[in-house]
């Protein structure tokens, strides 16, 4: 299950699955940026006084356990990319630009803040408590389909000897099939992908298509091996008062993120 945790006028939300390691989905609420962009807004390029999202990382790093320093930001390019992270790239994104494109990444490295930015695609924070090893996946719809967070866990399999049955997972707020219209090339990217299991997961309403990316994403851990998944029951287009939502307002918002951090 999801849980939110409130402190003073910061909100985001942890998982029962996470329980041991230190993480959060941030919400839209609790930090110092102004109009548009009011108020916690992690998106390092979206407009934002530089100051304002550094302060935002020292808010919620207060709450969940880590720094500023600590983070590690990818180049998120709808890839299935997953990039192993030390601490050697602790920092990357909020105080020097990110040197590799990737939409996930992986560490077992104490003190490394790993980042997965949204603001309607997936979020998707792991978790090995036998070998200590975490990862944090964004997954657009491009994503989805290619299977990045099943990539995610072959790649702890493969860097840490992660036993995917050790793996825990959660699935955070995203857009929900409630509100994900598309045309059909999303629909058939993710049975191109996932065969027939895909298609509980996809409605037709007339011409157009909704797509339920949390339980495809869930299908693809589940098909890796992992079998403890908690999944967000929030859609972030249904709330924008409450989470930024490309779909409800374009390029005139900030970014969620989703951080995961091993002491």
């Amino acid at each position: 299950m999801f849980h939110t945790v409130t402190v003073g006028k910061l909100e985001y939300s942890v998982a029962d699955s996470l329980a041991g390691v230190s993480h959060g989905f941030s919400t839209r609420l609790g930090g110092v940026s102004t109009g548009h962009l009011a108020s916690l807004n992690l998106g390092h390029h979206r407009g934002d006084d530089p100051e304002h999202v550094l302060e935002n990382y020292r808010i919620l790093g207060r709450a969940i356990g880590f720094t500023p320093e600590d983070t590690v930001f990818p180049m998120q390019r709808h890839t299935d990319i997953i990039r192993l992270v030390t601490e050697a790239q602790r920092g990357e994104g909020l105080f020097r630009e990110t040197a590799q494109v990737c939409d996930g990444q992986i560490t077992d490295r104490p003190g490394v803040a790993l980042v997965a930015f949204s603001a309607d695609c997936t979020p998707v924070l792991l978790y090995d408590p036998v070998r200590r090893a975490i990862g944090a996946v964004h997954a657009g719809w491009r994503g989805t389909a290619a299977g990045i967070a099943a990539k995610a866990v072959a790649a702890m399999t493969d860097a840490f000897g992660c036993r995917p049955e050790d793996i825990r997972a959660a699935i955070g707020p995203c857009i929900g099939k409630c509100c994900f219209e598309t045309d059909a090339d999303v629909p058939e990217a993710m049975v191109s992908a996932l065969g027939e299991k895909a298609r509980p997961a996809i409605e037709a309403r007339g011409e157009k298509f909704h797509v339920d990316l949390k339980a495809i994403n869930a299908l693809w851990l589940r098909e890796a091996g992992v079998a403890a998944i908690d999944i967000s029951p929030d859609c972030t287009a249904c709330d924008p008062a409450r989470y930024w939502s490309h779909r409800r307002v374009g390029d005139r918002r900030g970014s969620l993120a989703g951080i995961i951090v091993l002491k």
